[in-house]
């Protein structure tokens, strides 16, 4: 028997307690001792069974979790996204499809990369699959004051951009993306109106918004920022992420004829497996050599139900670490 993180019901928190041991089913699966998992957004809403691809109460019981790092029976380093079954990374140890993991070297920060790896992975992907994207074109990140958001902006300047938009409601989380690339801020907060005006005027030039917003700010925004662009032949390339501001928008007829707009989507499904696969070794590269800032706060996995009920920040990302309940000599930083 080992110890999990239980979901028994979308209506109630997980649970901490015992459950079997899971055995590797087919030629291509392992056991790895979960060395670090993260509570990301995602993980928040697979629990609670709001997520686009959760599915019903037929998925029950579930083992939370999406991805991790960890340790392999012959004493090896991995990271791994989850396999798509009900046994996830939430646990002491759980099985893993050695096609959807990588190696990690010996001695990396397992915290820093189970913190980073989430959040960092949709706009990383969005930019190498989803889009041809150019070093010098100009990016807007609407919804930048997120933990995806902030990592956005960093990806995006990583990558070469000329001029790095963020714009979000929080004002002192907006207020600190100047130290990680922003060059223009733009405050969402108060009427949304206003604010998709003040949209129009400062990033009426960009050529790609990553959107994790949706919803109002996003329809009320397109058309002030294209009837604003000097140049309205030029592309825009709008690529919606999340909708923390609504699961629908209503796109203006004019902003689809009016100028060389394109609107695509990123996630599960828009990109293979295989392509996600593909861009984690220079993902894990650019986290190790310290190139994105992350606040990694480590936390016993027997403490799981009470950081579960606890509010979500965007500013630091809790990091589960199995081996904190046994006392175990974990490697761990807290980094901005």
């Amino acid at each position: 028997m080992m110890h999990a993180v239980v979901v028994r019901s979308y209506d109630k928190g997980p649970v901490y307690e015992k459950v079997e041991e899971p055995q590797p089913q087919g030629p291509h699966e392992a056991v790895v001792e979960v060395l670090a998992a993260g509570l990301h957004h995602y993980v928040r809403a697979q629990a609670d069974g709001s997520h686009y691809t959760s599915k019903d109460s037929s998925g029950l019981p579930l083992i939370p979790g999406i991805d991790g790092v960890g340790r392999l029976a012959d004493g090896k380093m991995v990271y791994f996204v989850a396999p798509d079954t009900s046994f996830g990374t939430m646990a002491e140890k759980t099985v893993i499809d050695l096609r959807r993991s990588v190696p990690l070297p010996e001695g990396a920060d397992a915290v820093r990369i189970a913190a980073t790896m989430n959040p960092a992975m949709s706009a990383w992907v969005a930019l190498r699959r989803r889009i041809h994207f150019e070093q010098g074109q100009k990016v807007l990140v609407l919804g930048a004051t997120g933990s995806s958001g902030q990592m956005a902006v960093q990806i995006a300047k990583l990558m070469g951009a000329s001029e790095v938009i963020a714009a979000g409601r929080d004002q002192e989380r907006l207020e600190s993306l100047r130290a990680r690339g922003a060059d223009v801020l733009v405050s969402l907060a108060g009427d949304i109106g206003e604010a998709a005006a003040r949209l129009g005027e400062a990033a009426a030039e960009v050529d790609v918004v990553i959107d994790y917003l949706w919803g109002k700010p996003a329809e009320l925004a397109m058309v002030p920022m294209l009837m604003k662009r000097s140049d309205r032949s030029r592309s825009l390339t709008w690529i919606q992420i999340g909708s923390v501001a609504g699961a629908s928008a209503a796109i203006p007829s004019a902003a689809l004829r009016s100028a060389n707009f394109q609107l695509l989507g990123s996630g599960q499904g828009s990109v293979t497996a295989a392509g996600y696969l593909a861009e984690f070794p220079a993902l894990i590269e650019a986290i190790l050599d310290g190139k994105l800032q992350v606040h990694a706060v480590t936390c016993p996995l027997s403490k799981a139900e009470e950081v579960w009920s606890a509010p979500s920040s965007a500013e630091q990302r809790i990091v589960f670490v199995p081996g904190l309940d046994s006392g175990a000599n974990v490697k761990f930083i807290w980094s901005r």
